[in-house]
């Protein structure tokens, strides 16, 4: 069965967000003035089961689903994920599962994940400069090298690994070389992203969006010109390019070059939402299937109601919402 949006678009990749907790920070994403002390995370009982989340799972996959990818908040707060992971490979053989992490925890915890059958982690990680890393993380307990290191261990537990830098104008652009330097020497694929207008804590605004071409320009004035390389697959994320030895970045440009027109996620929320669109305002309630003991067949119905009717392409627009829209926060559905 090959499911279609409104837009032709397919089911290829689900986002499931298995908390929305996070030990960072990051003034993009989970601003501290926002999500302090005050702010009420969701309570364990309102978190989907890991048995849910792969009920879940298991009515996707004969739409053609090819994807997972564990997100948060971050991930790795969520105890036993291992758990989880072993759940959805047994599901499949051949989905691709990965995890999106800050890196924090990671070095301790990707020997198990490799072994629960986990493929790849995308970890972010915006400053090589303890300094600019801390503010941009608001936090103090992790360091640069503390993500580096989870990094190595990833590698060497056989996990593929890519990394992921959100560059903001004034605040992290001087990294740009840095970082690339570091994981060029490490042979790890680094994937650059204009600073977005998810949620409406980030105070985004356009003016401190460095664009995928400005970072280019800058790399291309050290390493030389950059070679485009052809998307792998319909709905591929990053513009990918090589230096002249042949390294591969990555710009995800969301802001200055969107790409709804070959989007094809959906994003599970912690509490069972399904999401149509990062910047959605609202989405489509299965946790209260789940727990009625709705079959898979039923679930697969109601996913297959809420793509079909799906037509989401906010960021091409974008110039129309950005002020009008409430979004969903980023840290509650994932990346």
């Amino acid at each position: 069965m090959s499911l279609k949006d409104a837009r032709g678009r397919p089911l290829r990749d689900l986002r499931i967000s298995v908390t929305d907790r996070c030990n960072f920070r990051c003034t993009y994403c989970m601003p501290r003035e926002h999500f302090n002390g005050e702010h009420s995370f969701l309570p364990r009982k309102e978190l989907l089961s890991y048995e849910e989340i792969a009920d879940v799972v298991k009515s996707i996959l004969p739409m053609g689903l090819r994807k997972l990818r564990l997100t948060g908040g971050e991930p790795l707060l969520r105890k036993n994920l291992v758990g989880l992971i072993s759940l959805l490979r047994d599901l499949s053989d051949s989905i691709d599962i990965a995890l999106t992490t800050n890196g924090a925890l990671l070095k301790q915890n990707a020997s198990s994940l490799y072994e629960a059958g986990l493929n790849r982690v995308t970890v972010s990680i915006d400053a090589l400069d303890p300094d600019v890393f801390q503010a941009m993380a608001d936090s103090t307990q992790w360091s640069p090298n503390d993500v580096i290191e989870g990094i190595m261990e990833a590698k060497r537990v056989g996990l593929g690994v890519k990394v992921n830098t959100v560059v903001k104008k004034n605040l992290n652009e001087d990294q740009i070389l840095p970082l690339l330097n570091r994981f060029h020497e490490l042979d790890v694929p680094l994937r650059f992203i204009e600073f977005m207008d998810v949620g409406n804590t980030n105070a985004w605004n356009l003016d401190d969006v460095v664009s995928g071409q400005d970072i280019r320009t800058k790399i291309e004035s050290e390493h030389g010109q950059l070679t485009p390389v052809a998307p792998a697959n319909r709905g591929e994320v990053a513009k990918r390019f090589t230096l002249p030895d042949g390294y591969e970045i990555g710009c995800i440009e969301s802001v200055t070059a969107p790409f709804c027109g070959d989007c094809t996620r959906a994003r599970l929320s912690a509490n069972g939402s399904l999401y149509t669109c990062l910047f959605a305002s609202k989405g489509n309630d299965l946790k209260t299937m789940l727990r009625m003991k709705a079959t898979s067949d039923e679930l697969s119905d109601a996913i297959q109601s809420i793509w079909e009717k799906r037509s989401d392409r906010y960021s091409e627009e974008r110039s129309e919402h950005t002020e009008s829209t409430r979004k969903v926060e980023m840290s509650f559905i994932g990346g």
